[in-house]
């Protein structure tokens, strides 16, 4: 016999997990007794999961997450949905009162636990003894790492860690499929009877590992290479020439994109993703669909065409072998040279230009996605972090758990009304000395949203002047070294002084 806490810190190291990320309350305290790890401590929830999100995502092992009851699930749910969108595989335990009063509807009290953080965990339980809750923490990341990856929640009454209990016997899983044969032969008909094939290709892609195999293919079947709407990660070499570019989140813009193509691949995405209501055909008329996909909900929603279930990495690579070599006759993406003006577009030209080799970015600029995509080229595995949600508060405290995750500079790229969801995660990256530059866009509004404005016929939008905020103080007060950039004269010395630091760091930088 042992007991819970014992059992549930061998199954943690079964796993992989090397440290927790929480922020603490009186419902988790006995968790923490003892614990075997290092304790990464968020000042609010949201930033807690962001960091797990980024942690997870970037380093390849799952995440592990201690939240307080309702209101401390509560805090994080708008990352824990952004998590779940994002695929990242994060085991959350919350602290629940004592058993012998819950009956009495104690104070911080969860009357309906599981219930809370749903739909947007893959599995959610709080065990029935105090006795299960190893085996129900093994449970979970089992469930946590079965592709699509997500998270998952476990509620845990605080009374239940000093109890005695069995050790469960803990699994040696491997837990990725090969895509059917016969439908990988589907494709590869498909592909090789096309004129001008095309391969789109979105976040899971990514999560599982397909970088390296989505070149292979893309050169040897001589393929048209576009970013799925909305990627949350790096899809392909954006410098290659066979990378084709983004496609928005419009099925009139993504049908115009994909016209000249008669054979096209959705690997790793949805078909499609969008933002706003369309009509008409989903892709170009005329033209073949197949989608290769881990996620049974990218096929099932498939609006047409076919589908294959499983790996996409091995998915890709058995195309590769199956077809025939043939040269590449498409167009290639194009980046801009800007104007040395204080534009997002010239901003993020500089930061491609004098960014460190290998330098990782994580991204939550709204109003700056568009001219990144043709300024910043993105030419590394494991090179790209976003948010795929949309969601505002994920990638300020993302970008703290990508630099725990990995070993090289990341570079935060942030609107400044995405950055003050989660501000309080500066806190955490000069606790943690994360490697991060924090680069604000601050173009003092939410500038998204009155640029999205249009589309409904408004001309004015309340609420989204953000004039005064100064980002300086706000790094400085949470013990972190930060510059105002506010000309063209000053970016790049700010910049190349940013880049240079292996501790966290913030440049405020003023852009029209």
């Amino acid at each position: 016999m042992t007991n819970v806490r014992e059992a549930s810190f061998a199954v943690f190291a079964h796993f992989g997990v090397d440290r927790l990320f929480g922020n603490p309350g009186s419902t988790e305290l006995p968790m923490l007794k003892a614990m075997p790890f290092p304790y990464v401590m968020g000042l609010n929830e949201a930033v807690v999961m962001g960091m797990a999100d980024g942690y997870a995502r970037s380093s390849g092992k799952p995440a592990l997450v201690n939240l307080h009851s309702s209101a401390g699930t509560g805090h994080s749910l708008g990352n824990l949905f952004t998590a779940y969108k994002n695929n990242a595989p994060i085991v959350v335990t919350a602290g629940q009162q004592a058993r012998s009063i819950l009956p009495y509807d104690p104070f911080l009290g969860a009357e309906r636990p599981t219930e809370f953080p749903r739909p947007y965990v893959k599995f959610a339980i709080e065990p029935a003894r105090a006795q299960d809750v190893p085996l129900a923490l093994a449970r979970a990341f089992a469930v946590a790492l079965t592709p699509p990856m997500g998270p998952v929640f476990v509620s845990i009454p605080v009374d239940d860690w000093e109890r005695e209990c069995d050790m469960p016997a803990l699994p040696d899983l491997s837990l990725r499929t090969f895509p059917d044969p016969a439908g990988i032969e589907k494709i590869a008909a498909m592909i090789e009877g096309a004129r001008n094939p095309a391969l789109v290709i979105g976040t899971s892609a990514a999560n599982s590992g397909a970088w390296d195999n989505a070149i292979a293919l893309a050169e040897k079947a001589g393929l048209s290479v576009w970013s799925a709407p909305y990627a949350a990660r790096e899809t392909f070499p954006e410098d290659h020439p066979q990378f084709a570019g983004f496609l928005n989140a419009w099925r009139d813009q993504i049908r115009d994109a994909l016209a000249p193509h008669d054979a096209i691949l959705v690997a790793g995405a949805p078909v499609f993703t969008y933002h706003v209501e369309g009509s008409g055909p989903h892709w170009p008329e005329g033209a073949a669909l197949m989608a290769l996909s881990d996620d049974p909900k990218h096929l099932s929603n498939l609006p047409g065409g076919g589908g294959v279930l499983g790996d996409i990495s091995a998915g890709l690579s058995m195309l590769t072998q199956r077809l025939p070599a043939r040269a590449f006759a498409g167009a290639t993406h194009q980046l801009i040279d800007p104007a040395p003006e204080m534009t997002s577009s010239y901003v993020l030209k500089r930061i491609a230009a004098l960014r460190p080799k290998n330098a990782v970015v994580v991204e939550e600029a709204p109003t700056s996605r568009g001219p990144e995509h043709v300024t910043l080229p993105i030419t590394r595995e494991g090179g790209f972090y976003s948010c795929a949600s949309g969601g505002l508060g994920y990638s300020l405290p993302a970008a703290v758990g990508v630099a725990l995750g990995q070993d090289d500079k990341v570079i935060a790229i942030l609107g400044d009304g995405a950055a003050m969801y989660t501000i309080q995660g500066l806190f955490t990256a000069r606790d943690e000395a994360a490697n991060v530059s924090f680069c604000i866009m601050n173009n003092s509004a939410y500038a998204a949203l009155t640029g999205f404005s249009g589309e409904f016929g408004m001309n004015h939008v309340p609420g989204c002047d953000l004039t005064g905020l100064d980002f300086v103080k706000l790094a400085e007060a949470q013990g972190l070294a930060a510059r105002l950039v506010d000309s063209v004269d000053a970016l790049d010395e700010a910049l190349q002084w940013s880049f240079a630091q292996d501790r966290p760091t913030l440049l405020d930088i003023r852009i029209a």
